[in-house]
């Protein structure tokens, strides 16, 4: 029998694939399985309990309606990319052509593997913030590449910009940025991603930019890298319309950068999807070109369930982050001696009903002594299912 490919073999290592090359469910599957048995709250995966904007519902109903259920074109529908490039006009003061710059792709995890699959060959390095969004190693395994991570560790999980140009060497192909970040919430500084586009002009890399957080951020607004000095030339900015519209099911996502770099990433989404979710594509084209209040509106109420979760957690004994966006926060067990957040993550769904996810999997190396205490929750839900787990939050007693 012909023996595994190599990225199969490097799934196996990395815990993606069990041992019998069977699937490995992901910690975040996993979780959410518990929680639908147990009856937990889930603060776990990071999905909202709350559906879109009511205007943006009513044109998925009226595409559906009107017979939008057949492959829509390749690049996208001109409605929804012509209202990307509006988007960010509008909001970063950039001109993309909806033409020949923008690209729709099956949400955002889908953009990042074409992107991926199109710019590194095998053995190139993939420079990434750690923790980070488990996809990133799974499809830099599947392109042959090599997974460079640069440590952001507590408190303020923010890596050390010298360490992280040092790893951009001219072995890199791709610098994967993720801001703001899942899953500690935290903002590159300016300066720092300044810092890494000028290292990645000197080794002749790219820089991606994951910003499907870019409108859910507390305090100071989100700068899309496309509007730093080099950021459009040598920048591949990625977003999605699932965590900006609570709409992650949909799966609706894009790229923008300079044509030839989309072409390149076309050509590998065509053979992935080839194409999708055609109904979604108008409703989300109307969801972008939402009143700024709504957007602002939406940032501030999960900062508010935020700070309800931070508050009970802290009352428990957790030292808890201070994120400066995104649906997540993370606590330390520590204080509490939950020194092993694997083992506290089952203690919370068993004793106070509450699901979190172990930082460590979001780690190169789940056995890293840096995150063994801490666990990441969302708090992406309604008021009355937030006020749910802050109490039990609150009363527990380990």
């Amino acid at each position: 029998m012909r023996s595994p490919g190599p990225w199969h073999r490097t799934a196996r290592a990395a815990g993606l694939l069990g041992a019998d090359g069977s699937i490995a469910p992901t910690i975040f599957a996993s979780m959410s399985a518990l929680a639908v048995r147990s009856g937990a709250i889930n603060l776990g995966q990071g999905f909202p309990d709350e559906g879109p904007p009511d205007e943006v519902a009513e044109a998925a109903r009226d595409a559906i309606a009107r017979g939008a259920n057949q492959y829509p074109p390749g690049r996208g529908i001109p409605e929804l990319r012509a209202a990307v490039a509006a988007h960010q006009a509008h909001w970063y003061d950039l001109a993309w052509d909806a033409d020949t710059e923008v690209l729709v792709t099956a949400g955002a995890t889908e953009a990042l593997a074409a992107t991926l699959l199109a710019l590194v060959d095998r053995d190139d390095e993939v420079v990434v913030v750690e923790p980070y969004y488990d996809a990133y190693a799974a499809v830099v395994g599947l392109a042959g590449g090599r997974l460079v991570p640069v440590p952001a560790r507590a408190p303020d999980f923010l890596p050390d910009p010298e360490r992280l140009v040092a790893a951009i060497t001219d072995a890199t192909a791709v610098v994967l940025l993720n801001s703001p970040h899942n899953p500690t919430g935290a903002m590159l500084p300016d300066a720092t991603i300044q810092r890494v586009l000028e290292a990645a002009e000197r080794h002749d890399a790219i820089v991606v930019a994951d910003e499907v957080y870019e409108h859910l951020t507390f305090g100071r607004p989100h700068r899309s890298l496309a509007t730093f000095p080099g950021g459009r030339e040598r920048g591949i900015t990625i977003s999605s319309a699932a965590k900006s519209l609570n709409v992650t099911g949909w799966k609706i996502g894009w790229v923008t950068a300079r044509p030839d770099l989309v072409d390149a990433i076309l050509a590998v989404k065509q053979f992935l999807t080839y194409v999708n979710g055609a109904p979604f594509q108008p409703a989300v084209a109307v969801g972008l070109a939402l009143p700024d209040a709504w957007f602002h509106a939406a940032a501030q109420r999960l900062d508010r369930r935020r700070g309800v979760i931070t508050a009970a957690l802290e009352q428990a004994g957790f030292t808890v982050n201070r994120p400066a966006g995104t649906y997540f926060q993370i606590a330390d067990g520590a204080p509490l001696g939950l020194a092993d957040a694997v083992a506290a993550s089952h203690r919370l769904v068993e004793e106070a009903g509450v699901v979190a996810i172990p930082v460590s999997a979001f780690l190169a190396d789940p056995r890293d002594p840096s995150a063994a205490s801490l666990l990441r929750f969302a708090a992406c839900k309604t008021d009355a299912v937030i006020a749910d787990a802050a109490a039990r939050l609150a009363a527990f007693r380990p």
